[in-house]
């Protein structure tokens, strides 16, 4: 199967940035430099590829596209509202769990993943998620993650952040995806030159990311994650049965096979690393928000190709 032998693929460059942290020359510090390679680089060049050859998607299918993914978040929303319940969480791990359901990765592991299996025409499917995802991570998100104090110096402190993350949503990824719908709908050609240019940068995506997301779990404790039992069954939610029946529904819907592609990878896809960084910065359980990202991530190498399997059935 293609998807098991991409996420095969992606796992053994995972395992390269491990083994790389463990020998000190892929430090925090690097991670980070190259993190922000990925975010401010090497993705809006790759939603900018994707419009740059010959276009043949139909306007009414982008349209169509837009709806499902804002439907797709509207319904992740109001799972993650039952979801701490479900699994009788803390009361302080309400948000955690409520971001981490409804935000997956798909800048880092999403984008990589559609680029191989269906060519870079389908990100522009994909950049289309981008829009409303981080509108969400930095309203939604941080509402979720903001815990209620009465100290005001705190309060004043949140309240802070949340305007400069505010800020945020008029970010690179976002803007990137405003100018491919802007070059698409107005039939706009790129020269050649500045097309290869985007090629060659998007081309840094896969590898790069999977690199830093290897390092990272250089500093976890694989013990901890696994003897985690919550949220263990949280994952297999997450992973498995939240996609399959997001698609069962979907295939109800669509037929264009590509479409069904990019919003299977959307749904499959793990906890989102922005998850970790939030609940850092406004101080929300980051101990359990990054063994979230690393135990969904391990496991969807194996969970996404499942994923996949199953759905080729309906």
């Amino acid at each position: 199967m293609l998807i098991l032998q991409q996420m095969l693929v992606l796992f053994f460059v995972m395992l390269v940035g491990f083994f790389m942290q463990k020998k000190g020359i892929l430090n925090d510090d690097m991670s980070q430099k190259i993190s922000w390679m990925v975010v401010n680089i090497a993705n809006p060049a790759m939603i900018l590829s994707s419009v740059s050859g010959d276009n043949q998607i139909e306007s009414q299918e982008l349209i169509i596209t837009i709806i499902i993914s804002l439907s797709m978040f509207l319904s992740l929303m109001i799972l993650a509202i039952w979801i701490p319940m479900l699994f009788n969480v803390k009361r302080t791990q309400y948000g955690v769990y409520r971001v981490m359901t409804v935000f997956s990765n798909i800048g880092f592991m999403g984008f990589p993943i559609i680029s191989a299996l269906y060519g870079k025409e389908a990100l522009f499917y994909a950049s289309l998620f981008v829009l409303p995802y981080n509108i969400l991570i930095y309203t939604y998100g941080i509402l979720c993650l903001s815990s209620k104090t009465e100290n005001k110096k705190i309060e004043s402190k949140k309240a802070n952040l949340l305007i400069d993350s505010l800020k945020k949503i008029g970010n690179i990824g976002v803007l990137a995806s405003l100018a491919a719908l802007v070059l698409y709908f107005g039939n706009i050609r790129l020269p050649e030159m500045f097309s290869q240019v985007f090629d060659m940068f998007a081309d840094l995506t896969a590898p790069l990311s999977m690199m830093v997301i290897g390092a990272s779990f250089g500093s976890m404790s694989f013990k901890d994650m696994l003897t985690d039992i919550r949220l263990l069954i949280f994952s297999i939610v997450k992973l498995l049965i939240l996609p399959i029946l997001g698609m069962w529904i979907l295939t109800k819907f669509i037929e264009n096979p590509m479409l069904l592609g990019v919003c299977l990878v959307m749904l499959a896809t793990p906890v989102g690393s922005m998850t970790a960084m939030l609940a850092q910065q406004y101080e929300c359980d980051k101990d359990l928000a990054s063994r979230g990202v690393a135990l969904t991530t391990l496991l969807s190498v194996v969970t996404i190709p499942i994923v996949a399997a199953v759905c080729k059935l309906f």
